[in-house]
């Protein structure tokens, strides 16, 4: 039996409730809502979502806060958090990263679009998440034995640089901030930003450097 996704929407309009609601049901996903910050949270820990669809202005409690809530909550480790930000809300996209988001779409929503970027995003961390061997366009990377191909060529990166831009590889499109990544490759070491730009430095002079992308006060991501 094939597994249903269960996703959480948060929105304060009960128009767009209803609209993502409609069409996320009609493709399968099991489907909760939410109509404020407050509520949302307490949805996220009773049901366990595998996605939250989160609006960014809310009352009662603005959806980064949520986010940040979320994020600190170790059942909801797993789950996925992707944004709605209005055109004009640039900046809360960047908060909402630094928050913890996976991923951000901006209204007004079209469906098929809003469907795709689902897909995608619960695809690209289920298909990675225990494998040890990642294959990306003409980039193919194995942890186990560290071992890094570009176009059918092995290369040699440091082992910090070989651990980070494996770290990146593993949820494409997703934007690690610099906390996430020290925490993650250097974990108790005391290290700055300039120490993460160098190695992603380092990295873009092997691979090149339109797969790595540059988040512009929060952080990086490695763009397919």
């Amino acid at each position: 039996m094939k597994y249903k996704y269960k996703i959480l929407l948060v929105d304060d309009e009960k128009d767009i409730l209803e609209f993502l609601s409609y069409n996320l049901k009609k493709e399968g996903f099991i489907v909760f809502t939410a109509n404020n910050g407050t509520k949302g949270l307490e949805l996220s820990q009773e049901h366990k979502p595998d996605l939250i669809i989160l609006d960014v202005m809310m009352p009662e409690m603005d959806g980064v806060t949520v986010c940040q809530n979320i994020r600190e909550i170790k059942a909801l480790n797993e789950t996925l958090i992707l944004f709605l930000t209005a055109r004009s809300e640039e900046y809360s996209e960047l908060a909402g990263f630094a928050a913890g988001a996976d991923d951000y779409i901006t209204k007004p929503i079209k469906p098929k679009l809003l469907i795709s970027r689902i897909n995608a995003i619960l695809k690209r961390t289920r298909s990675t998440k225990e494998d040890h061997q990642i294959q990306i366009g003409n980039i193919n990377i194995d942890k186990e034995k560290h071992i890094l191909t570009y176009n059918n060529e092995e290369l040699h990166l440091a082992r910090k640089e070989f651990h980070l831009l494996y770290y990146l590889m593993s949820i494409p499109g997703k934007v690690f901030t610099r906390q996430d990544i020290i925490d993650n490759i250097w974990k108790d070491a005391l290290v700055g930003d300039r120490t993460i730009d160098v190695h992603i430095r380092k990295i873009r002079e092997k691979i090149g450097s339109h797969h790595i992308k540059t988040i512009k006060g929060v952080g990086y991501k490695f763009d397919i």
